[in-house]
């Protein structure tokens, strides 16, 4: 009787705030006032049955008559190990499948394959579980080596910890690098999540990703991949020493593609002085910071072209506070990158963040911390 208790209550919170997808008009601002975008961000929030029309109807279908499964390591759930939560989940699902985890440290190499969508992953704010594995690319190779794979569309996470606990890599030894997260899947949500890891923690691989209130930590391309991801008001903290230290590493090989990657209103943090916002791993990298403060982390130059200074890329950065105003006058890596200047910051449409903001029209859940 307390077990089914709880999942009527569980079922009652979830409700209220899981299951509200959002439309957003196209040309609707992003605050360039920080304090603003949780009001923005609830105001262009609509109820799915006031838009089933315009969705998915797999995704309406799925909505419609969600399940809670839970996991507790202590006992007393569903499931002792997140791994055997996501294997009773039926291949080809067509219901939101909630998977609430108990606090604590998972310690398992989780996947969640492509044939199993519409997979939620929800922590108590308070005691948030931590999904860790100590796995690096010597072992696995670079992007199997993540303690969590999604391979799977329309995935979320809220209130999640997800860690590499291999060691920092020694740069002068290979197969160092240790994933926390790869999402390979489209139109994929993350909410109040925290991704540890040092190099390559967090793989963001394909497809339409949104990240809201999360914190990511790194040393080298610690966010890198082919995503098309709006990264909103999230914390980039940088564990820096002596080496290259690198945020993102964006995989655009051409001018044709449209993924990158976007950060807005976030926060740059850590330790070090010489980090770049990103170097072009690929010949046609796109990343955008937009309303981002940024300490003295930050290498002056503020990218790095890797030896890719032929071709054209677009690294940019838009900024209303830099408390070490770096940028005012910095120098272009051979005329490839453009600093944006604070009037064109004024007034930030949506439908002008190039990567990831019409993804909110489709697939988001609303999360309350």
């Amino acid at each position: 009787m307390a077990r089914k208790m709880t999942c009527i209550v569980l079922h009652a919170a979830l409700t209220t705030v899981l299951l509200v997808a959002t439309s957003v008009i196209s040309d609707t601002l992003i605050p360039a006032d920080k304090s603003q975008v949780d009001a923005w961000f609830k105001n262009n929030v609509k109820p799915l049955t006031a838009r089933q029309g315009s969705l998915d109807p797999a995704l309406v279908k799925a909505e419609g008559a969600p399940r809670i499964i839970s996991v507790s390591k202590y006992g007393g759930g569903n499931f002792k190990t997140v791994s055997d939560a996501v294997k009773s989940i039926p291949d080809v699902n067509t219901r939101r499948v909630i998977v609430h985890i108990g606090g604590g440290q998972y310690t398992e190499k989780i996947t969640i394959p492509r044939s199993k969508p519409f997979i939620t992953f929800y922590g108590s704010p308070g005691s948030m579980p931590t999904l860790t594995y100590s796995g690096n690319a010597a072992q696995y190779g670079t992007v199997d080596s993540a303690s969590l794979i999604v391979q799977s569309d329309y995935f979320t996470a809220a209130n999640i910890i997800i860690a590499n606990s291999s060691p920092r890599p020694n740069p002068k030894q290979k197969g160092g690098q240790a994933l926390a997260l790869r999402i390979s899947g489209d139109m994929a949500s993350f909410y109040n999540c925290r991704f540890k890891g040092f190099q390559d923690t967090l793989c963001d691989d394909r497809g339409n990703h949104f990240f809201k209130d999360c914190y990511v930590e790194g040393s080298v391309d610690f966010i890198f991949g082919s995503g098309k991801s709006l990264y909103l008001n999230t914390e980039l903290r940088v564990l820096g020493d002596e080496g290259l230290m690198v945020i993102a590493a964006q995989a655009r090989k051409s001018a044709s593609e449209d993924d990158g990657f976007s950060f807005v209103h976030c926060s740059v943090t850590g330790t070090g002085d010489s980090t770049f916002l990103g170097r072009a791993w690929m010949a046609y990298p796109s990343v955008v910071y937009a309303y981002t403060t940024m300490t003295s982390v930050v290498d002056p130059l503020g990218w790095s072209d890797n030896f890719h200074p032929e071709p054209p890329f677009s690294l940019e950065n838009t900024r209303t506070q830099d408390p070490v105003q770096i940028f005012l006058n910095a120098p272009s890596l051979a005329s490839n990158w453009v600093t944006m200047k604070r009037k064109d910051s004024s007034a930030f449409p949506i439908s002008r963040v190039p990567h990831g903001c019409f993804l909110l029209r489709q697939c988001e859940h609303s999360f309350e911390r």
